[in-house]
């Protein structure tokens, strides 16, 4: 599961700043960020980092996914 609010970045994006859904879902999280007037982060730490790979952690590959067969 991503950490991303979905529907509350949709409202935003859709409504609060109009674009169209092809728009919105060409825009990178960065792009997004600016547009809703959040600064975008500078150069990534180690703390920035540890925070990304907890949000996001690697789930461990089985074989049968690696073979194509799950």
């Amino acid at each position: 599961m991503s950490g991303f609010d979905w529907p509350a970045l949709m409202r935003l994006g859709l409504s609060g700043l109009r674009l169209t859904p092809d728009t919105f879902w060409r825009l990178t999280p960065a792009e997004l960020r600016l547009m809703l007037g959040q600064q975008a982060p500078g150069t990534m730490d180690r703390a920035g980092l540890q925070d990304l790979m907890r949000a996001f952690p690697d789930t461990p590959k089985t074989k049968e996914a690696l073979d194509g067969r799950e």
